[in-house]
């Protein structure tokens, strides 16, 4: 049987929370202060501990503490006062599994008991997040251990970092190996949403409320039910929403438009966004509170430049994924290519170029010129305008690149190939495209 160890130094809130937790088939130990909370936690195993925040002899939040520091295998709620958001944030970024606010209803303790107990046989079923996140660089090893920490918690998360980096990835990792494993998973681009459609997508609606109303529809916080509500682009809730979105996290409940009762949701919120959060509080164009509501614990995805050493290893793994047959592989020198080009697309580019590199490539082999990695050049060219049409910009590019090597192998293709690193079918084609005769000067 599954004990749980509740503490608080009031006997009749004990008295109560052991009623419902033996109604739930479960073995209960109290304990009457902090204390004594954790004598109860040397001495014994248990599943869950639940504890209220202000004692006597001290504060549930010394528990967490205690807990966290010693690494006991141990999920643990605290329960606060009502209203009282600063207490329940800082039990959440010491550690604390989950918060409860009084007076406690039975309908979300019964959720929270559940979703503590659902953890061991969720982390036994997820794979090691390393098969998602792949890379050994520093950056990406912080990521990794940070998302197995973060997983036995149902404390917001938000997952900054550039385009193309891996923030979905990273929040599907984390519910992977959280108690809410076997529950929905609901993203939403809060930037696709139109402003006078939001409220209603994300807490539904009553027949009649509007006009083309013409039946009950649930609402995204409703799809997410005992699971995770995943918002990715945050920043780009209009402040109205977010006003709506802060009462809803901070209450778990939400009312339908058109409703005249909320109704209560048990949803985790995770939250990504490519712009600087902070930086659009000092803004005016986020709340403040809010961004401290979604922000309990940070999780920063690192770009592709702050992981060269890793891009090869990346590219490879990629290119199994793509290539089914197994007989496609990189050139030394295209692996090299990669490793030097920057990815402002990051992980998500390297996907893209791979693929493409893919179809192009001859004789199995991919080649430098096969990737179509955009050149530095684009950069440093004096004048904006004379980048554009941009295909036109790419082939005088790559024209001038031949006809260079061309010139320095005294116009032997073969020679000019190698250099080039391609293959000499892939240049006589370009060759042709491009009409590059035999005996053009660059």
């Amino acid at each position: 049987m599954q004990r749980v160890l509740i503490v608080d130094d009031e006997p009749d809130i004990l008295e109560l929370l052991e009623l419902a937790l033996l109604r739930m088939g479960l073995e209960v130990t109290r304990a009457a202060g902090v204390a004594a909370a954790m004598q109860q936690l040397e001495a014994g195993k248990f599943s869950l501990c639940l504890t209220d925040m202000r004692m006597r002899d001290g504060s549930g939040l010394e528990i967490v503490r205690h807990i966290t520091e010693r690494n006991l295998d141990v999920p643990v709620a605290v329960i606060t006062a009502h209203g009282n958001l600063e207490n329940a944030v800082a039990a959440l970024k010491a550690g604390a599994f989950d918060y409860l606010s009084k007076p406690v209803a039975l309908e979300q303790l019964r959720s929270l008991v559940n979703s503590a107990l659902r953890l061991p046989a969720c982390r036994n079923r997820a794979d090691d997040a390393a098969s998602g996140l792949l890379g050994e660089a520093p950056a990406m090893l912080q990521v990794r251990d940070l998302i197995a920490r973060v997983a036995r918690s149902q404390a917001p998360v938000h997952i900054s970092g550039e385009s193309g980096s891996g923030k979905e990835l990273a929040a599907r990792l984390i519910v992977a190996h959280s108690a809410r494993c076997s529950e929905p998973f609901v993203p939403v681009n809060c930037g696709a949403i139109p402003e006078h459609l939001m409220e209603s997508e994300f807490f539904g609606y009553r027949k009649g409320a509007f006009t083309g109303a013409d039946r009950d529809k649930e609402g995204l916080f409703q799809a997410a039910r005992q699971g995770t509500l995943f918002l990715d682009e945050v920043a780009e809730l209009p402040l109205p929403m977010q006003v709506k979105l802060l009462r809803a996290i901070q209450e778990k409940r939400v009312r339908r438009v058109g409703a005249a009762e909320e109704e209560a949701v048990d949803v985790r919120i995770l939250s990504a966004t490519h712009h600087n959060l902070q930086q659009r509080v000092q803004q005016g164009k986020f709340r403040q509170d809010l961004y401290y509501r979604l922000n309990v614990i940070s999780l920063r995805m690192p770009s592709l430049r702050e992981m060269r050493e890793d891009i090869p290893s990346l590219a490879r793994a990629l290119l199994a994924r793509i290539d089914n047959s197994g007989r496609i592989s990189f050139s030394a020198a295209a692996l090299q290519a990669l490793a030097g080009y920057d990815f402002p697309g990051n992980v998500r580019e390297l996907e893209n170029i791979v693929e493409r590199a893919v179809a192009l490539c001859a004789d199995g082999l991919i080649q430098t010129a096969d990737l179509q990695l955009t050149p530095a050049v684009l950069e440093e060219a004096p004048a904006a305008g004379s980048r554009y049409p941009l295909t036109d910009y790419l082939d005088r590019v790559e024209r001038e690149a031949i006809l260079a090597a061309l010139q320095q192998t005294n116009f032997n293709r073969t020679a000019a190939a190698k250099i080039l690193g391609v293959t000499f079918r892939a240049l006589r084609y370009r060759m042709e495209r491009l009409a590059i005769s035999g005996q053009d000067k660059p």
